[in-house]
């Protein structure tokens, strides 16, 4: 999934010598002068310290045999003073390097975050540029990545529907009408054990159909996002659990990528209410937002605590990344989770 072709190779190579390239010609153009680089900045003040010092010698100073407490004083001060040279100049120096190693230490793909600003002395700027820029094209990739992932999944997802409507539900049916037949043939003492039979084989054939509307939301592709989404909240509506929807009727236009994502992760989401919340109600709406539309699915379960994220959860985030959209998973108001997914629409489909 994350292979790098050659070609996409070189040209994130080039990219990224193109942006340290651009990173030392803009440091040299800021504010009208240059960046000093952090060698010279420690070079000139010990070389500073080391030229006062030899003056000092050269000159009238000298340091009696014992030492007597104002020449101690005087080398003493001199001493602190380089050595508070010094301390400042690193601390300056070494300061965006902190910064790096803290982005770099929560730096996640799936949660997209602002990136360390490029300041500093010049070695230090040019790493935090060379940094972004590999982010950047670890980011490009892996939403590349999932994208295939997902797209051989959802592929996946039709044919397994397809099997098990065409070959299985079929299959399953024809042995209903058996058992039918069969039941009308058969002595009275083994009818109730037909009807068993015939039970649970219409329930099996029930629990397919759930399976394959499930894998291949046929609703979403024949009568559109709200009818599926208003369809899939019936669907997890059953005992203990109400699932209410609220679906707006002047929503912009979204492709279908982002129509999948927007059911996918409503999907997941009421699939994780029904099976870890222990809730009974959960809300599921979708509306229009600034620069596109909003889905909010929230629970008045038992919420998160402290349990990692699972792949469901992962998965949601790799979908959100393959169309841009942002999703945020947090406690619900009063008790239980949020889900909002923010899907961005071009300025001119709105």
């Amino acid at each position: 999934m994350g292979v790098v072709t050659d070609i996409r190779s070189r040209a994130g190579a080039g990219r990224l010598t193109a942006a340290v390239s651009w990173t030392r010609a803009g440091r040299a153009g800021r504010s009208g002068k240059r960046t000093v680089s952090l060698f010279w900045r420690i070079f000139s003040l010990n070389a500073a310290g080391l030229v006062a010092a030899t003056a000092l010698l050269l000159g009238p100073v000298t340091v009696s045999t014992p030492v007597l407490p104002g020449e101690a004083l005087v080398l003493l001060g001199g001493l602190a003073a380089l050595l508070a040279g010094n301390a400042l100049v690193l601390r300056i120096g070494l300061t965006p390097l902190h910064r790096l190693g803290r982005a770099m230490a929560t730096a996640d793909l799936l949660r997209p975050g602002a990136r360390p600003a490029v300041s500093g002395p010049a070695e230090a700027a040019e790493l935090i540029a060379t940094y972004n820029t590999m982010l950047d094209r670890l980011q490009a990739e892996r939403t590349a990545g999932a994208g295939r992932a997902l797209h051989a999944q959802e592929r996946e997802r039709h044919r397994i529907a397809r099997e098990l409507h065409d070959e299985v539900g079929q299959t399953l049916t024809a042995v209903l009408l058996q058992l039918k037949r069969v039941a009308d043939r058969v002595p009275g003492e083994l009818r109730e054990d037909v009807a068993l039979a015939q039970e649970a084989t219409r329930a099996g054939l029930d629990e397919i159909r759930r399976i394959a509307r499930r894998l291949r939301p046929g609703v979403l592709e024949e009568l559109g996002l709200a009818s599926a989404l208003r369809a899939l909240a019936a669907e997890y509506t059953h005992h203990g659990l109400t699932v209410r929807h609220q679906v707006s009727g002047d929503l912009p236009p979204l492709s279908p990528e982002a129509e999948l994502v927007i059911y996918r992760v409503a999907q997941e989401g009421l699939t994780n209410t029904a099976r870890h919340a222990a809730a009974d109600r959960a809300d599921l709406s979708l509306r229009p937002a600034p620069g596109g539309v909003e889905l909010l699915v929230r629970d008045n379960g038992t919420g998160l605590g402290g349990a990692p994220e699972g792949a469901g959860i992962r998965g949601m985030r790799e979908r959100a990344l393959l169309i841009g959209a942002e999703i945020h998973i947090e406690p619900a108001p009063g008790r239980g989770t949020g889900i909002r997914l923010r899907v961005p629409v071009p300025t001119g489909a709105t």
